[in-house]
This record gives C-alpha cells, sequence and structure tokens, in this order.
C-alpha cells in the first residue's frame, strides 16, 4: 500500500486511501505547485494486461477527455511509471450519491429533480460527443461540496465508433439493476437510449429508497426489466412516475431530452 505523503512523480503528495477497486485504488493527493487536491486513481499495468483491460482503459482515457462538462469529473492528465498506471482527476469532497440515500433511506422528490436534471445534462453533453457511459449507478454519481452532481467512473464506456454496421452497440456490461432490457437481449443495444434508460432507474432509486425491478434471483429481475413489470411507491408524484415511465420506454427515450 502506498504510504501516507509519498511524493508521485515529483508533482503530488499522496494521501488517504478513498476507495478501492478490483483493479485499482483512488487515493486522496495533493498537488505539489497549486496546492489543489486531486484524487489520483492507480492501476496495476502486469495485473490489467493479464484480464485484457488494456483496450478499456485507453478507451477510458479518450471518452474522459472527449467530455467536458460542470456534472462530470475532470480527469487533468494521466502519468504512467513501468509497472503503474495514474488517472490524476477532480477531487470530489462529498462522496457517492449512493452513501446519501444509504444515510437517508430516500430523497424528496425536489432534491432528486434537481440531482436528475444535473445527470441528464451530463449524459446528454456525453451523448453530444459521442460518448456512452453504460454504467450509470447511485455508485458512479458523486456529489461536491455545493451539493452539485458529479459523473465518473467512465470504465465501462463506449464511443460511437464502436457500434456495428446495425448502427448499435453489442457488448453486454453495466450493473444488472440499472441496465436496459435491449442490453440484456443481446440483440444489440443503442448506446444513448441504454444510458437514460439507467437514469430513470437512478431516479426511482433515489426516491423510492429501493431498486424499481426486484427479484429473488438475477433471472427473475431481468424478466421483470424486459416486461417492464414495476410500480410505483404511493408517494410519487404523477410527474414523477410518468418521468420514470417515459425513461423506460425505448421508442421516447430518444425524445426525452426535449419533452422532460
Amino acid at each position: 500500500m502506498e504510504s501516507r505523503g509519498k511524493i508521485l512523480m515529483e508533482r503530488y503528495e499522496l494521501g488517504r486511501l478513498l476507495g478501492k477497486g478490483t483493479f485499482g485504488k483512488v487515493h486522496y493527493a495533493r498537488n505539489l505547485e497549486s496546492n489543489g487536491s486531486v484524487a489520483i486513481k492507480m492501476m496495476d499495468k502486469d495485473r490489467a494486461l493479464k484480464v485484457g483491460l488494456s483496450e478499456q482503459i485507453k478507451r477510458e482515457i479518450t471518452t474522459m477527455r472527449l467530455v467536458a462538462h460542470k456534472n462530470i469529473v475532470e480527469l487533468h492528465e494521466v502519468m504512467a511509471t513501468r509497472n503503474k498506471i495514474y488517472f490524476v482527476m477532480e477531487y470530489v469532497k462529498g462522496g457517492e450519491l449512493f452513501d446519501k440515500i444509504e444515510k437517508s433511506g430516500r430523497l424528496t422528490e425536489e432534491i432528486a429533480h434537481k440531482y436528475f436534471q444535473q445527470l441528464i445534462s451530463a449524459v446528454d453533453h456525453c451523448h453530444s460527443r459521442g460518448v456512452f457511459h453504460r454504467d450509470l449507478k447511485p455508485e458512479n454519481l458523486l456529489l461536491d461540496e455545493n451539493e452539485n452532481l458529479k459523473v465518473s467512473d467512465f470504465g465501462l464506456s463506449a464511443l460511437s465508433e464502436s457500434r456495428r454496421l446495425d448502427g448499435l452497440l453489442h457488448t453486454t456490461c453495466g450493473t444488472p439493476a440499472y441496465v436496459a432490457p435491449e442490453v440484456i437481449s443481446k440483440t444489440g443495444y443503442d448506446g444513448a437510449k441504454s444510458d437514460i434508460w439507467s437514469c430513470g432507474a437512478v431516479l426511482f432509486v433515489l426516491v423510492a429508497g429501493y431498486l424499481p425491478f426486484q427479484g429473488p434471483n438475477l433471472m427473475e429481475m431481468y424478466r421483470k426489466i424486459q416486461h417492464g413489470d414495476f410500480r410505483c411507491p404511493s408517494w410519487f408524484s404523477h410527474k414523477l412516475k410518468s418521468c420514470c415511465t417515459r425513461s423506460w420506454t425505448p421508442i421516447q427515450t430518444q425524445e426525452f431530452q426535449s419533452r422532460r
């Protein structure tokens, strides 16, 4: 484990561990020149190569450099040594939106609407740049010190040129509870519509405090997703129910932006 206070590349002083994943970890760090705070994601090169992550890492770098939006975590720079790859990113001090839901149980519609609008704004920007996130969920949405949302983790993202001749994406990925039925069906899917579908699932979770599609096992959850088998809780307003329903209707998601 990297020790606290270690100087990286003569530019950053590493601090506390912010998070740890299967293929890397994220540390808080201080820019020695500006004294500003950053978050540095560290990945082991050999391990990434062994599990075939090299193309995914390249794609993540490309997509993060393509997007620039106030509700998207900014990638400052990428550095590398013989053994490690370092993503130097904007430090978002408020933590995950998931933690806020877990602590509160559920959010008010007013607060959830604010986050949802910021999420849709960020996702719309991504799509305008030919980027599809493909793993939108509360764990990948961070909050800054002013309670503004920031989309993070573009590890599973795709670019418009990744589409096949049929104009669709075919890689099955994402988090089961938040993936669109077209992704599950493995017949190809529209990356933009799939992202909007996930946004609807996030909105539902924010106000309900639980997932819209649940089952005793993964197959039952997938069945409910594919059949649109869900029920809104009694405290959902008509407007909120309509918003969730629109985001989960494939032929309507392309018009969602102009009608929300």
